[in-house]
């Protein structure tokens, strides 16, 4: 049976072929962008090979050392510009950008290349790449070792040999020492001083506090004192120990030939890993992008963020939506119910309900201003002058930290579980709430144990919304808590263990940062992809977590709802 074009468009069917096409489209966006960030972020962590060339450019001729990274066509017009020579009838030319490392020695580890001056290219497989602490990646020929000023071992020529393979096992052998030993000097300086240096701030402030309120107690003076003497010999036996491991630590250094035949050295404790990309076979490689990833997940930043992990950004972040969860749920639900359950429903109801809708829509940064202007500096100063008199003029809690952080991402999303919550409310049958009362039950029992259980599920929807919104803000955040690099986890061993008064870090910040503001920008580009590939991924676990939770509740209520 054929229809005609009137009766197909009355039919709706164009209407739903048209939803159904924008559907496709919003889905093939979001896999192709979710694609494009995980090939650009995840393949950074891959070991490229290492090139050796040739590079002529105005008569003179260099040997280059590094990764090639990307490659682009460039007109000859911006070439001829630029002061180079292009042959007649080219109008564009290939060129690559290498990632030539060695910043301490060539002031930059980038430079772009043309692919039509560069001859000569080889893949040797005794070049070597050392990731370090500092100045970036090191390429170049492995050539000795030093212990204490004095060669123990060395090696040249340009193959690969059994002693050069020898000389390259004992390199391995002291970067595994070293990184032993920095372990050592980490979990001392990080634990056992800092947490010294900790309960030193606590005592001074303990006698600081005893000295405003006029306390001369001898005997709580002698006990502040004797205790500070303890610490001070901990401390002072600890600062021998890290003496002797620093001493262990800078022993070794590798002597090695750069791309323009210099031989350097530089300190093997600087070295977090070094390999042979060149001649690593496909397994050797994995594991190698395995260690590279976990690094990422769980280490400390280095190198202005361009380097290492960003675990403190992931934990800020997680950390930092709990609390915001656990602040807005009950405040959101108690607005609901109350606007829902007992306000006289009438004009004031009803502009409040307005006034919360636009909530829903200001710009986040007015929020941050709000957080700024109101919880940190009125509050936050009004909390240390109560509090915190003996700290001051440090100020306490009247600085940006992790609580104001929560609390401004807990009013920046209340509006969303105070309507969400109500629409569940709403959805609940008048006839069990009548039921419940003809049992006997009051008004708050009912409230309490039928009516807001059954709501649960759309309690949960606007928790999952609120999550999906706050963590990834990131305009707020920058004014009230959020920082380039925290020290120390706003969550450890020290009394009282979570430190709400600390600055954190942030993945959709560390973003920002890496991408905007970094010194290194070419190092620092696929570290904003893989760090963007992660929020997205903290943020999808997140809110699973919280549909599981919502579908539990759902399952176990429904039998009320029929």
């Amino acid at each position: 049976m054929r229809y005609s074009f009137s009766e197909w468009t009355k039919s709706g069917a164009p209407w739903v072929w048209l939803n159904a096409g924008a559907v496709a489209i919003s889905l093939i966006m979001v896999v192709g962008l979710l694609s494009l960030i995980a090939v650009r972020g995840l393949g950074h962590f891959w070991p490229a090979d290492i090139y050796q060339a040739d590079y002529t450019q105005n008569d003179n001729t260099t040997r280059l050392v590094g990764e090639r990274v990307q490659t682009e066509l460039i007109s000859a017009e911006q070439l001829r510009d630029s002061g180079v020579t292009v042959p007649e009838g080219v109008f564009e030319m290939p060129r690559t950008l290498i990632k030539i490392g060695n910043r301490d020695h060539g002031g930059t580890d980038f430079i772009w290349v043309l692919d039509d001056h560069l001859s000569n290219q080889t893949q040797p497989e005794m070049l070597f790449a050392a990731e370090r602490r500092e100045w970036g990646n090191f390429y170049g020929y492995l050539r000795g070792l030093k212990e204490n000023g004095e060669l123990v071992a060395q090696h040249d020529g340009y193959e690969v040999t059994p002693e050069y393979m020898a000389l390259w096992d004992q390199f391995q052998q002291r970067i595994d020492r070293a990184l032993t030993i920095y372990d050592q000097i980490k979990a001392i300086e990080k634990g056992d001083i800092g947490a010294i240096n900790y309960e030193l701030e606590r005592l001074r402030l303990r006698e600081r506090a005893m000295e405003l309120k006029g306390i001369t107690d001898p005997a709580r003076m002698q006990e502040i004192t004797d205790r500070r003497q303890a610490l001070d010999a901990d401390y002072q036996q600890l600062q021998t120990e890290l003496l002797e491991l620093y001493n262990a630590f800078n022993r070794d250094t590798v002597v090695a030939e750069i791309a323009s035949g210099k031989v350097v050295e530089f300190r093997i404790a600087s070295v977090v890993r070094a390999f042979l990309p060149n001649k690593m076979h496909l397994g050797n490689k994995l594991v190698h992008y395995a260690a590279k990833l976990w690094e990422f997940v769980s280490d400390e930043p280095r190198e202005a963020n361009t380097e290492g992990g960003i675990f403190p950004a992931i934990f800020g972040t997680v950390l930092m939506v709990i609390i915001m969860s656990v602040i807005v749920t009950p405040f959101g639900v108690i607005a609901a119910v109350y606007l829902r359950e007992y306000a006289k429903q009438g004009f004031v109801t009803r502009i409040i309900r307005i006034a919360v809708n636009n909530l829903a829509g200001v710009p986040s940064i007015v929020y941050g201003v709000f957080g700024l202007g109101f919880f940190v500096y009125f509050l936050g100063g009004h909390i240390d002058d109560a509090f915190f008199a003996e700290a001051k003029p440090a100020p306490t809690f009247g600085t940006p930290g992790l609580m104001w952080a929560s609390i401004t991402l807990a009013l920046l999303t209340l509006p969303v579980v105070i309507v969400a919550t109500e629409e569940g409310l709403t959805r609940i049958p008048r006839a069990i709430r009548e039921g419940s009362l003809a049992l006997g039950a009051t008004k708050f029992e009912t409230l309490m144990k039928v009516v807001i259980p059954m709501a649960s599920p759309a309690i949960m929807t606007g928790v999952i919304l609120a999550i999906a919104r706050a963590a990834g803000e990131v305009a707020p955040l920058m004014l009230v808590g959020v920082v380039k690099l925290a020290p120390s986890l706003p969550l450890d061993t020290n009394y009282p263990f979570l430190h709400l008064d600390q600055k954190f870090m942030h993945l959709g910040f560390h973003i920002y940062d890496v991408g905007f503001q970094s010194p290194n920008v070419e190092a620092a580009r696929p570290l904003v992809y893989a760090t963007a590939l992660l929020l997205v991924a903290v943020i999808a676990l997140l809110n699973l977590s919280a549909i599981a939770i919502r579908n539990h509740l759902r399952e176990k209520y429904k039998a009320l709802e029929m």
